[in-house]
């Protein structure tokens, strides 16, 4: 309380003084209604609060440094266990391997894209628990930020990792099969891991829809995906798969994904199909998907349980 107010109050009538400065029109007409809702404040730029949450990921998972090191070459030992298994099957065939020349080359492909596929699936999951543990998601939620932007918030240094992550593996690989750089599209790789992130975004925010509505959702979401991600040949071609499951890998989206950037880095070409296959994906889920996490962030406030989990 200032001290105007104070004056006011101390005076006889002051009470009266106060509300009558409050509400002006109420007091002279006999209004009853309630005060209009002030405007909303402005909202933050898109930029800076993606800036923003993605530096405070990095500076809290860099203050677990055993932890940090050890999830950036996790996939290291999923490498090596692949080339040990090509090492094995010397005799495998290569003509459903999308042009790879080996089978650690094809699933080394799978382990790289796979970091993408699980940070754009299960990064905004995963923050979104992260937040309720902390009990810091209800801070969040009031801010003033549009839901798709929060989303992309939440995910923004989740999905930087994972690029860095499957940049790495990659480049192990390369050393380990001694492959030429003058044969993949360069400009193809970067085109399919973009469109790669931008389109399993779909899955990932609706993972997060998931997650407020119906809490601890990470487990099932993380189960489909694994599910999805071993039907659309990420360690071995759909076409080894049983005739009843290949209809399943051959219209997942993730499909797309595997094929375009084997066909991206071992023939250089024939990956702009599966490019336009993943815009067109994200182009139409993104939206319904930023629609459905909407509206069960708003269903979440109404409850009350966004910090319940």
């Amino acid at each position: 309380m200032n001290e105007e107010a104070a004056e006011k109050l101390a005076e006889p009538d002051g009470l009266g003084k106060i509300g009558a400065q409050e509400a002006p029109e109420a007091s002279r007409t006999g209004d009853l209604t309630l005060p209009r809702k002030a405007p909303h404040p402005l909202r933050l730029p898109r930029g800076t609060m993606v800036r923003a949450f993605a530096r405070r990921d990095f500076l809290v998972t860099r203050s677990y440094r055993l932890p940090f090191v050890l999830d950036t070459v996790s996939g290291v030992f999923l490498l090596g266990t692949y080339y040990f298994i090509s090492r094995t099957f010397t005799s495998v065939p290569t003509e459903s391997l999308n042009g790879a020349p080996s089978y650690f080359a094809f699933a080394a492909v799978g382990a790289a894209i796979g970091a993408v596929v699980e940070t754009a699936s299960t990064g905004i999951a995963n923050r979104i628990r992260q937040e309720q543990l902390a009990g810091t998601l209800e801070i969040l939620a009031v801010q003033p930020v549009r839901s798709f932007d929060l989303c992309l918030g939440l995910v923004g240094f989740p999905f930087v990792f994972g690029l860095f992550r499957a940049a790495l593996y990659l480049g192990l690989a390369f050393a380990w099969i001694g492959l030429d750089p003058t044969t993949p599209s360069w400009p193809g790789v970067v085109v399919m891991f973009v469109t790669t992130g931008a389109a399993l975004a779909t899955i990932g925010i609706i993972s997060g829809a998931f997650t407020l509505l119906f809490k601890g959702g990470t487990t099932i979401v993380g189960f489909g995906l694994l599910a999805l991600t071993l039907l659309s040949g990420s360690v071995f071609p759909i076409s080894t798969l049983p005739d009843w499951l290949q209809p399943i890998g051959n219209a997942s989206p993730l499909r797309f994904a595997f094929d375009g950037v084997r066909s991206a880095l071992f023939q250089g070409s024939g990956w702009e199909s599966d490019a336009l296959w993943l815009i067109v994906f994200g182009a139409v889920g993104i939206p319904l998907a930023a629609l459905a996490f909407d509206r069960s962030l708003h269903h979440t406030k109404r409850k009350a349980s966004l910090g319940q989990y």
